[in-house]
């Protein structure tokens, strides 16, 4: 707000020193050209009225709606959990309730090897094309969930389908590791 109160005056200011230019124009015996110059003066302090009066209304419509943002939030309430960590705590053979996990979806996905091209070597790529990659025949193929590692397998054929059969699960220490 007080930069508002500036930016009055500040063109308050400035209007009054373009006033005072013009009726000092007529003394200095500048006949035509005066009334071109104060026109444009007057059409330029029009528009700096207009923005200070246009920012006015944005700040003030964003006033009221922080006001009413500030009406419509609250502050957030959470159940007491110590209880319930306690009881289980207590009692450690205690089956925890997690079967709203169940129906979270995954995107599982199988890796058998990368490899770095030029933009170039990709435009020649065609049918009957080799691309070599980063692994070696027998290597395992890598198995992600959500971008993360968590096995390694082997690729089978079942009923016409490509599968793995997991040979290695990767230890929850190894996937502790990955997250850093």
């Amino acid at each position: 707000m007080a930069d508002d109160k500036d930016q009055d005056k500040l063109a308050e200011e400035w209007a009054a020193a373009l006033m005072n230019d013009d009726e000092a124009a007529p003394a200095a015996g500048a006949a035509p050209a005066a009334g071109a110059e104060k026109g444009s003066d007057d059409a330029l302090a029009d528009e700096w009225a207009k923005a200070l009066a246009t920012q006015e209304e944005d700040d003030v419509k964003k006033e009221k709606e922080q006001s009413f943002l500030r009406t419509q939030t609250h502050e957030p309430v959470f159940p007491d959990m110590t209880a319930e960590h306690k009881s289980q705590r207590q009692n450690p053979g205690t089956k925890r309730d997690l079967d709203f996990i169940l129906d979270i979806p995954l995107e599982v996905s199988a890796e058998l090897g990368r490899t770095k091209l030029l933009i170039n070597e990709l435009l020649q790529l065609g049918q009957g094309s080799v691309v070599e990659l980063n692994k070696l025949a027998g290597e395992p193929l890598e198995i992600f969930v959500n971008g993360k590692l968590v096995a390694r397998g082997e690729a089978v054929v079942i009923n016409e389908k490509f599968g793995i059969r997991l040979t290695d699960i990767i230890s929850p220490i190894e996937r502790v590791k990955q997250l850093a």
